[in-house]
């Protein structure tokens, strides 16, 4: 799974050849690693902006607020879930629990920068920075 992670913060999603290579470096064979990558959804096994978002949608986010966040999102980049802005900078993608319910809603960046207690205005501060 590291190996994956390395691999895909180098291009950004991992191709094919991608996974073969991390196969081929860990002496596994490939269906192996093609079968983590697809499992996982924090693996992109095509192209993505340059700022994945990923916003919690499951029952405690929902809860809190998260279905208005998303649709702010949406509304503010022009997308939707699984789409990318037409210059490349945003993906918007739908994610589970990401284990931090006390401060939803909530969304990652790049599976890296988590940012929670959402409001809209939170939202767009955050998108301003990225921009």
């Amino acid at each position: 799974m590291a190996a994956l992670r390395i691999a895909q913060d180098e291009l950004g999603w991992l191709s094919t050849e991608l996974m073969d290579f991390v196969a081929n470096y860990l002496c596994m064979a490939p269906v192996a690693v093609y079968e983590v990558a697809s499992f996982y959804n924090m693996y992109e096994m095509h192209p993505v902006g340059k700022y994945k978002i990923t916003v919690c949608t499951n029952l405690s986010c929902t809860l809190m607020g998260a279905e208005g966040i998303a649709e702010h999102m949406k509304k503010k980049l022009g997308i939707d879930f699984g789409e990318t802005t037409g210059d490349g900078r945003f993906t918007l993608k739908e994610g589970e629990c990401m284990g931090a319910c006390g401060e939803g809603p909530l969304f990652l960046v790049n599976n890296k920068r988590m940012c929670g207690s959402l409001s809209p205005e939170k939202v767009d501060q955050i998108l301003a920075e990225l921009e």
